[in-house]
């Protein structure tokens, strides 16, 4: 039990750093959403990954070696990440419209719930028995979280006035960011299932002699990958319709190392959930019920890490004290959810 709490505690730091990336992007100045999302995301989902996944190559092998060599799990994890691209463009999107606090929320909720339960059932897990059923209520108090913290963020919307939904989140929009959100949660499920896809990768590292900390994270790279294609598809295409390619070369050199920075360090922050989970997993039993688990742990703690910043960020600001005392129960059921498996 005590190795679950440590890795338990390895992830909650990770979830940490991610509910953290979107912190920096406000420091990010006079650039358009397009450019400050694609240059945050080749250092989130190229730069970082690819140091990261040299962690698991063995020495005397290249990472090269090892993808060409399963090439199979490595496509497919990369095909997965492609979908994940998806998520990710709407998961920006949904924060836009609704900010972090409750963007995060609803999509991270629906995609700990999918992202958690569909490599089980793949894997033949019976989900209303045993172990199964366990998996099936840590998800679902997790669920009842997410949901909670969503009632409060609909609390709060009826009390604010439009200017003060304007003040708070500059494009605030209660129906189209849902519809965005719970679409970046769905497509944001397939990083799980891209992981899934790559564990033979996993276990011809781990084969090699790679150190168990770090066997997930040559396939994690490949996830990222197939997701930054999409991204950079769909920024440069608004670059061009935007007409803002010039974002990337302002004669202001102060301003430009200003924003790379920035968005050097949210890359970094958000990376280290996949960092994190990776090393977190090291500890928990290959095939038990918390490693099956760990994927909607890290997606609790990112929703209650992600409230935690709304707050500080006066995102809750001015909202009565039955929306605070709605919202504080939910992320208690997330708290609540994150270690039911391990009693």
């Amino acid at each position: 039990m005590i190795h679950s709490i440590l890795g338990i505690v390895i992830i909650a730091i990770g979830s940490f750093g991610q509910s953290s990336s979107y912190v920096p992007i406000n420091k990010v100045k006079n650039w358009s959403w397009e450019s400050f999302w694609l240059t945050q995301g080749i250092f989130a989902w190229l730069v970082f990954p690819f140091l990261g996944a040299l962690l698991g190559v063995p020495d005397g092998h290249t990472l090269g070696g090892i993808l060409s060599a399963n090439s199979s799990a490595a496509l497919k994890a990369m095909g997965f990440g492609v979908l994940w691209g998806i998520g990710g463009l709407t998961f920006g999107l949904s924060m836009r419209y609704l900010g972090i606090a409750m963007g995060q929320s609803v999509a991270l909720g629906t995609c700990s719930a999918f992202g958690t339960l569909i490599p089980a059932l793949v894997a033949g897990k019976n989900l209303f028995r045993g172990e199964g059923l366990l998996l099936l209520v840590a998800v679902s108090i997790a669920l009842a979280g997410i949901a909670t913290i969503g009632y409060a963020g609909a609390l709060r919307s009826q009390n604010m006035t439009e200017e003060q939904k304007r003040a708070a989140i500059k494009d605030f929009a209660l129906g189209k960011g849902l519809m965005v959100a719970l679409l970046a949660g769905v497509m944001s499920a397939c990083f799980n299932f891209g992981l899934e896809a790559g564990k033979p990768v996993a276990e011809a590292v781990a084969a090699l002699g790679a150190p168990k900390l770090f066997i997930t994270l040559p396939a994690t790279f490949m996830v990222t990958l197939g997701g930054f294609f999409t991204n950079a598809a769909y920024c440069l295409y608004q670059n061009f319709k935007n007409k803002t390619f010039s974002d990337y070369h302002t004669p202001d050199r102060k301003t430009l190392l200003n924003n790379l920075l920035f968005c050097s360090l949210a890359g970094i922050l958000w990376y280290s959930q996949f960092f994190g989970l990776s090393i977190g997993k090291s500890f928990f039993a290959e095939g038990s019920i918390i490693m099956i688990f760990s994927w909607s742990i890290l997606m609790s703690l990112n929703v209650t890490f992600s409230n935690v910043w709304g707050i500080i960020l006066k995102e809750w600001k001015g909202v009565t004290r039955k929306t605070m005392t709605v919202l504080i129960i939910g992320l208690l059921l997330l708290i609540i959810s994150t270690f039911v498996i391990n009693f």
